[in-house]
């Protein structure tokens, strides 16, 4: 029997809402309760998240605002504290979640807008206005009672049905505060390791993975310590190499383009993993410095890499590269760019100071192998 017809390939898609992979929209209480309840949350939170907010402008809704400059589609102002982008063409969930790429999560005034998760209020003023709403209501994560309303209306719990979300007072700051700060960091990427075994191995003329400088091939080696710290260790692996047994492997889908194709190749199959990338040209790398850098890994930011003092730039090939990075490295290589360092470079990244040194010394070639090996005799 013939395989039905499949007209696009399949992908693994990332869990996105429609601004962000973690957003939760407000709703049951006026604008204004709305706004300054999440002001509160987003200002207590933002030393350890970066928190966005979506709202209408409630103040031009009935008056038509022109462009800053009459005609343009697009009027980009520094206001020296921040930036802001003036757009004149209409913006869909595809447009907006790029824009939101940099966040950890997202509150949405709910009157206004759809959301992935909604936090209910149950404010009397808004009951009526709740009771139409109930399309919007998709995944209820928290219910917010006030002292006129301590518990949910009928059609609320008629909608909810065998679901009872966590209850608490609108008035308890810190609890909802604990409560998102909950949400957030359970919303934290897993960390696969991703051993890059693929390269030809030119300069070396034999393959760099298969040298032995710790009893062990160097890719065994590196996956061994990368099990230790991560969930899942893969090989990334170029088409006719042959794999080893008993060991998961990510074959390069983005043929031609080096270990920046490995990494997009990871994020292809995995979308919702962060991945440490380790290259087999580091075999002076240790488990000490790989468990550093996870020690010091910063979620919110795109990726965690190593200072290397030799080249005075960020080393891509030992860093945790976050699930954020996967529409960046997209978007760096329609623009005719594959170097993963050019990547760090310009992006917001947490960068350290290796705690040796000496575990980023490359060995691509037959001396630079000898030298390795002097070290390891001392």
């Amino acid at each position: 029997m013939p395989k039905p017809h499949q007209k696009h390939a399949k992908l693994t898609r990332p869990t996105y809402g429609e601004f962000h992979r973690n957003e939760w929209g407000f709703i049951g209480a006026p604008c204004g309760t709305i706004q300054q309840l999440s002001a509160k949350l987003i200002e207590a939170l933002q030393v350890h998240y970066r928190l966005a907010y979506v709202d209408a402008d409630h103040a031009a809704g009935d008056q038509a605002e022109t462009m800053p400059v009459s005609g343009s589609t697009l009027v980009y102002t520094d206001k020296i504290n921040y930036h802001r982008y003036d757009l004149a063409n209409d913006l869909n969930t595809f447009h907006r979640r790029p824009l939101f790429n940099a966040v950890d999560g997202v509150l949405v005034n709910g009157n206004h807008f759809s959301a992935k998760k909604q936090i209910v209020i149950l404010d009397p003023k808004k009951e009526e206005s709740l009771s139409r709403k109930l399309d919007r209501l998709t995944d209820v994560a928290l219910i917010l009672t006030t002292p006129s309303q301590e518990k949910p209306y009928d059609f609320l719990l008629e909608h909810l049905g065998e679901n009872r979300p966590f209850m608490m007072p609108l008035g308890d700051i810190n609890g909802i505060l604990q409560w998102l700060r909950a949400q957030l960091t359970a919303a934290r990427a897993p960390l696969n390791g991703l051993v890059l075994a693929g390269g030809k191995s030119q300069r070396m003329g034999i393959d760099k993975g298969k040298i032995i400088y710790h009893q062990l091939p160097q890719r065994e080696h590196l996956s061994q310590q990368l099990s230790g710290i991560c969930q899942a260790v893969y090989y990334s692996l170029r088409e006719g190499q042959e794999a080893p047994e008993e060991t998961a492997v990510i074959w390069d889908t983005f043929t031609g383009l080096g270990p920046y194709g490995a990494i997009l190749s990871a994020f292809r199959e995995q979308p919702e993993a962060a991945w440490l990338v380790v290259a087999c040209d580091l075999p002076l790398l240790d488990e000490e410095a790989l468990k550093f850098l996870l020690q010091h890994r910063d979620p919110s930011k795109l990726a965690t890499a190593f200072h290397n003092p030799e080249t005075g730039w960020p080393d891509p090939l030992v860093t945790i590269w976050e699930p954020r990075a996967y529409p960046v490295l997209l978007q760096f290589l329609t623009q005719g760019y594959s170097c993963p360092r050019k990547v760090l470079i310009n992006s917001d990244i947490k960068l350290l100071d290796a705690p040796n040194p000496h575990i980023l010394l490359n060995a691509n070639s037959p001396e630079e192998r000898e030298e390795v090996r002097k070290r390891l005799d001392q």
